[in-house]
């Protein structure tokens, strides 16, 4: 695919903007007493603002998921990571990205790296308790190599696009199509939204309910470009800001296809016997850059409610998200108001599973299932929001540290219990608090694998046209004493 001009420019910007798990419970899974093994249906928006669903207070109409968050956990404090992969292979692992290389920014389509083969994924280790797996929708997590792709990463089955950035009726990026079934390019017409939906469908009415069911449905809504079917905008007309008017209508259309999902489990008699699990990638876009759109004047659609900034920020507004799990009878309708975090669903779903959440590297996440269906304090007591060579932050209990490192530095403390809008920077009120976090972020980041997307850059800028440019080592970033 051909390489995006504003490479360097992307990486400058989010530069200048800017063992810690329990071990998995080891008692068999309740599942597995019952000897019933739930299926499993997690549906992942791409990056939906945090108050962008009605059950948060948005005026967009999200009627399905409202209908699955009032019979089911509303998750009040879930974290992903803040942007696409990321959050992506940390679902995927149960383990930070910063572990394996893929902590910075996502992969861009001239790129050729991708989730290492070495970390095991959630599909194989459902798969080896007797799942069968699917992907309906994006991936990101390696295009360039058939080693990175989902069907040779534990899915029995994939359709959608390997990058996912792509137009909505075309499915092209930069003029080349992002579109697959099982490995081979598919031309077809058609929203994309809804032939995602459609799709999933189409597989549980397909399905055996006797065999364990994953699907993996992610949604590239509603990630720019900022694009509806005519029907959907029209339900939107009295919305001024054309922006606005299509982000609505893409939410709207997803809501739709998601009560598909859901009427497609009950008629085949699936429903009572599923976990849904719902949430965002990362908070919504409220940088024009990063939304791929460096001319946009205004302000982009996304609501993150009442939490600072957005995609691509270690601030709440682009790490807390929208979030829900749902099983009847087995998870009672309330609210979570208490840490989760996305490498928590690798356990917790393998444990409910009946397979092992061991079996390859250490995990990062903890299995929640005792807060989640009992109502039990989180085990959760550390949210590391990412950890890079220039910036870091952690929350351990209610406080919050945000430290930049490339000047002009910047460290920043947070009482999220009293301030969850992140307004008052108390550091100077609380230093041995501050020294304290300091050190772990500084211990994180002796645990960190480089940066793939900064090596892979770093390479990209020394066989640029012209000659090679004159560039430090990116080793040497890695042996300073800053993280």
């Amino acid at each position: 695919m051909r390489r995006r001009p504003a490479l360097w420019l992307l990486t400058a910007a989010t530069i200048a903007s800017a063992p810690v798990a329990a071990g998995a419970q080891t008692e068999k899974p309740q599942s597995a007493q019952r000897g019933s093994q739930p299926h499993i249906v997690f549906i992942l928006a791409d990056d939906l603002g945090w108050k962008d669903v009605g059950f948060n207070g948005s005026d967009i109409k999200t009627p399905n998921i409202d209908r699955l968050a009032d019979t089911g956990l509303k998750l009040q404090q879930l974290y992903a990571q803040p942007m696409c992969t990321p959050t992506r292979a940390a679902l995927l692992t149960g383990r930070y990205p910063m572990r394996y290389g893929l902590q910075t920014l996502v992969i861009l389509p001239d790129q050729t790296y991708g989730l290492p083969t070495t970390e095991r994924t959630l599909p194989q280790a459902l798969r080896e308790a007797g799942y069968s797996t699917a992907l309906v929708g994006k991936w990101h997590l390696g295009h360039a190599k058939r080693e990175y792709w989902p069907r040779q990463r534990g899915f029995d089955y994939h359709y959608g696009p390997l990058i996912g950035e792509i137009d909505y009726f075309t499915h092209e990026m930069h003029g080349q199509r992002d579109w697959y079934r099982n490995n081979q390019p598919l031309t077809e017409k058609g929203y994309v939204t809804t032939l995602l939906g459609r799709d999933a469908v189409r597989l549980i009415g397909a399905h055996d309910p006797a065999k364990p069911f994953f699907m993996y449905l992610a949604f590239t809504a509603p990630h720019t470009p900022f694009q509806a079917p005519q029907d959907y905008l029209d339900r939107y007309k009295h919305v001024a800001d054309p922006q606005r008017r299509a982000y609505s209508a893409m939410v709207t259309a997803m809501d739709d296809q998601i009560g598909n999902v859901v009427k497609a489990l009950e008629t085949r008699g699936m429903r009572d016997n599923t976990i849904i699990v719902f949430q965002s990638d990362n908070g919504g876009t409220r940088s024009a850059l990063l939304a791929g759109q460096i001319e946009t004047r205004g302000a982009l659609p996304a609501d993150n409610g009442p939490f600072r900034e957005g995609k691509g920020s270690l601030y709440e507004g682009g790490t807390r998200v929208a979030g829900l799990v749902n099983w009847p009878g087995r998870i009672r309708p309330g609210t979570l108001d208490q840490p989760v975090h996305v490498v928590d669903w690798f356990p917790t779903l393998t444990t409910r599973a009946g397979g092992k959440p061991g079996g390859g590297l250490p995990l990062d996440g903890i299995d929640m299932w005792p807060a989640l269906s009992e109502g039990k304090p989180s085990p959760r007591r550390e949210i590391v929001y990412n950890v890079e060579m220039f910036r870091g932050a952690v929350r351990q209990g209610d406080w919050k540290l945000f430290w930049r490192t490339t000047l002009p530095s910047k460290i920043e403390l947070y009482d999220l219990a009293k301030d969850p809008s992140e307004t008052t920077n108390l550091a100077d009120q609380n230093s041995a608090l501050v020294a304290d976090l300091q050190r772990r972020i500084l211990g994180l980041s002796n645990e960190m694998a480089k940066s793939l997307f900064l090596a892979a850059t770093f390479e990209a800028l020394k066989s640029a046209p012209g000659g090679p440019m004159a560039l430090p080592n990116e080793d040497a970033f890695y042996e300073s004493d800053t993280p």
